[in-house]
């Protein structure tokens, strides 16, 4: 089992809590595609999204979004 810092989430992400953000959005979307089934030993979906995030194979970028005066 790998462990990430938030060292290592941090490196690419700008900051630790962005990096986690990114990382759970990441495996959200990953966890609607269909799995296969026949794979028992597969690894957690939040493990492969910090590991794409901390080996710089996600990328991602910021939408400001605006508030809305009511």
């Amino acid at each position: 089992m790998h462990i990430f810092t938030p060292k290592d989430v941090a490196q690419l992400a700008g900051n630790k809590y962005l990096g986690v953000l990114v990382a759970a959005k990441f495996a959200r979307y990953v966890n609607e595609f269909p799995r296969d089934r026949s794979v028992e030993l597969e690894k957690k979906l939040t493990t492969r999204a910090l590991e794409e995030l901390s080996g710089g194979g996600l990328t991602y970028r910021l939408i400001r979004q605006r508030r809305q005066d009511t």
